[in-house]
């Protein structure tokens, strides 16, 4: 199982949609993906349009019990094989600015508990239980895990980087982005060396991306130059369909343009970037190469 935390820690950048079009790739691809909503806005939880559960991720952080994460897990109206840890507004009373060992620790302990057998307190006949990708007759059922960061640093978003293998680093061509993306670089190299030694950068990928604009040309270039090829070298492009198909809580994959197909063809090679990024249960990975 593969886990991937998408991350900015500027606001704005479109981090949301980047962890959207990821899942929606793998939903395209047959790739049985489980997104978790870790901004207290819950916007990628709105898009993906999921129907109320008992439980959300705030929960689930409160006690990560494996019985608390199926009843926080919910299909995406999406379509079967993408299902959602879900959001809410109260998962901001987790952000503390200075957690401990332990509150950065939930979320790796209750991802780990995805393969386990539900416990014997779950109803049988729980729809969201048997909707959640578990399968006793699957170990491994998702193949791959979106965790969606809020755009802060916080105990949020560094137990998206406890828990992760990989940190996709989601920036916009503009005059801050070399700032936001080296902090983001640096918050990834702490919580390796505080105690997740597997956690890698997947790269940096650039998104809203303007064709013929010289201020976003310029800033790509300086992105390059001081990051080198951990900027992948195909960006998200500008488009209007990104906006309709969430608009429309549909993938972008399956808005039928040309925007929305120069769009999805982004998120593919990000997809397969992801799955040949390393052997999903090791440790101690070598860093991807650099897409081409």
């Amino acid at each position: 199982m593969h886990v991937v935390a998408t991350l900015s820690l500027k606001g704005g950048v479109g981090k949301t949609t980047v962890a959207l079009g990821l899942a929606g790739a793998a939903l395209h691809h047959g790739i049985r993906t489980l997104l978790v909503d870790l901004d207290p806005q819950a916007n990628a939880t709105i898009a993906l349009d999921v129907e109320p559960t008992t439980a959300t991720i705030a929960d689930v952080l409160d006690d990560p019990r494996r019985s608390v994460l199926h009843r926080a897990i919910a299909p995406s109206g999406w379509g079967e094989g993408l299902d959602v840890v879900v959001g809410a507004e109260q998962t901001e009373r987790h952000n503390h600015p200075d957690p401990g060992p332990k509150q950065l620790n939930r979320l790796a302990r209750a991802l780990s508990r995805l393969h386990d057998l539900p416990d014997g307190d779950l109803d049988d006949d729980d729809p969201i239980e048997h909707a959640a990708g578990y399968d006793p007759d699957d170990p491994d059922a998702y193949r791959l895990v979106v965790i969606d960061c809020p755009p802060s640093l916080g105990q949020l978003t560094r137990s998206a980087l406890t828990a992760a293998q990989r940190a996709l680093l989601v920036t916009d061509p503009t005059m801050f982005a070399v700032s936001g993306v080296q902090r983001a670089f640096d918050a990834v190299h702490t919580e390796r060396h505080r105690g997740n030694p597997e956690l890698q950068p997947l790269g940096v990928l650039i998104n809203r991306v303007r064709p013929r604009n010289a201020e976003h040309e310029y800033r790509i270039s300086e992105l390059r130059e001081i990051f080198g090829p951990l900027v992948f070298s195909g960006v998200v492009p500008d488009r209007s369909a990104v906006q309709q198909a969430q608009g429309a809580c549909l993938p972008i994959q399956a808005w039928d343009t040309p925007g929305a197909r120069e769009v999805s063809a982004v998120f593919t090679t990000l997809l397969a970037r992801v799955l040949r990024s390393g052997r999903s249960t090791g440790r101690g990975t070598s860093p991807p190469p650099p897409i081409s």
